[in-house]
């Protein structure tokens, strides 16, 4: 799952992306709607954590836009107002959910999941080749009913294969769907993360190597 923050607020930003970093997620951080839009257009999202009192280009600005330029990346919008009114006008900008601040963050990484889960084309609700299993909702991995204890990008990479049911998925396309834009592109990281994955699935092997094409299930 890659997420974009778009908070003004630096502190505020900072702890968002870091808690959404813990639970997995490739995020991206934008201080202002200008910023926010040139990194929509750069890379794919699966949500937008959008703060609607933006400096510059304004959050209701930004929602329409990316409502008309990328209809199936979700949008999260925060704001510090709580009345019905602004509710129902943040919603008919194209938002898809409407948190107010302060709030929780637990509460925020589930309405993210939930968002994520419809983003992009419909997905089966758990992810299976052969005897193993991926669960997104539950972040669980199982094997002949075994449950695997994967690292966040593992997870993340094996959910990006599984999706893919079978084509090739390559490294490049592996960065942008698990990291972020602070990954160095010539780095060797999703390598090492198959071998750890493979390790861990186990045998017979699930995760191939496709030459010059990147990895396949």
């Amino acid at each position: 799952m890659r997420v974009l923050v778009v908070e003004d607020e630096p502190r505020v930003a900072a702890a968002i992306a870091r808690g959404l970093r813990r639970h997995g997620a490739a995020v991206d951080v934008s201080g202002d709607g200008e910023g926010a839009l040139f990194n929509a257009r750069v890379h794919p999202y699966d949500v937008v954590v959008l703060d609607r009192d933006l400096p510059g280009v304004h959050g209701d600005d930004v929602c329409r836009t990316l409502n008309a330029e990328q209809p199936e990346t979700k949008i999260l919008m925060l704001t510090a107002a709580r009345t019905t009114g602004d509710l129902v006008s943040g919603l008919a900008l194209g938002a898809d959910d409407y948190l107010a601040k302060p709030f929780r963050f637990d509460e925020l990484v589930a309405r993210i999941h939930a968002l994520a889960r419809r983003a992009g084309p419909a997905r089966r609700p758990v992810l299976s080749h052969g005897d193993l299993e991926l669960d997104p909702a539950r972040r669980t991995v199982t094997r002949e009913g075994r449950e695997l204890a994967l690292a966040p990008k593992e997870f993340g990479v094996l959910q990006a294969l599984l999706i893919a049911d079978g084509a090739a998925v390559s490294s490049e396309e592996l960065l942008e769907r698990v990291w972020d834009a602070n990954i160095d592109p010539f780095t060797n990281i999703v390598r090492m993360t198959i071998m750890k994955l493979r390790r861990k699935l186990g045998d017979p092997p699930i995760v191939h190597t496709v030459p010059g094409g990147g990895y396949r299930v």
